[in-house]
């Protein structure tokens, strides 16, 4: 669900004019090319960048945690992700629970700009909102279901996403 291959497809667009909706189909060529993308907090002491598709799918959990900082984020594998220079001494970790993920934040703003998901411990989640402007192109939101951890973490697919 999270890998993406060179395809075709066609995104509707709704235009309203004079009270009536017009339905335009806009094909778009999803592409799998890695590019860079950047990101980080909001007082810009933690930085990353983190090598993905322009074109992503993220995942809005109902978990606890996700709920209450309204987190939606895109999964990849950790070998793709790379905290820059002088952001470690920012960061503080929480944990509860099965104590799997690592919710890392910033000491001093407070974001969670990054973390390491319970459903994908091998690997790091981006808040998509925390990605510089500029590089993400289409951002497809999923729902997963954190409230009923194991039955969504089998049936949406979503351990694949820190995969190569």
């Amino acid at each position: 669900m999270c890998k993406k291959s060179n395809h075709l497809v066609i995104l509707p667009r709704f235009l309203y004019v004079g009270g009536f909706s017009l339905c335009i189909l806009q094909a778009k060529y999803m592409d799998s090319e890695l590019v860079t993308h950047s990101g980080g907090c909001h007082c810009g002491r933690v930085r990353w960048r983190v090598r993905s598709p322009v074109s992503v799918t993220a995942w809005q959990c109902n978990c606890s945690d996700c709920a209450m900082r309204g987190n939606t984020h895109v999964i990849v594998p950790s070998q793709r992700f790379e905290l820059l220079e002088g952001s470690k001494e920012f960061l503080t970790t929480y944990t509860f629970g099965s104590h799997t993920a690592k919710h890392t934040f910033c000491k001093v703003c407070g974001i969670t700009s990054f973390y390491t998901p319970r459903s994908n411990p091998d690997g790091i989640a981006i808040t998509y909102k925390c990605v510089d402007p500029g590089t993400l192109t289409h951002v497809e939101i999923k729902h997963f279901d954190g409230l009923n951890w194991e039955k969504s973490h089998k049936a949406t697919g979503i351990s694949s996403c820190s995969k190569e």
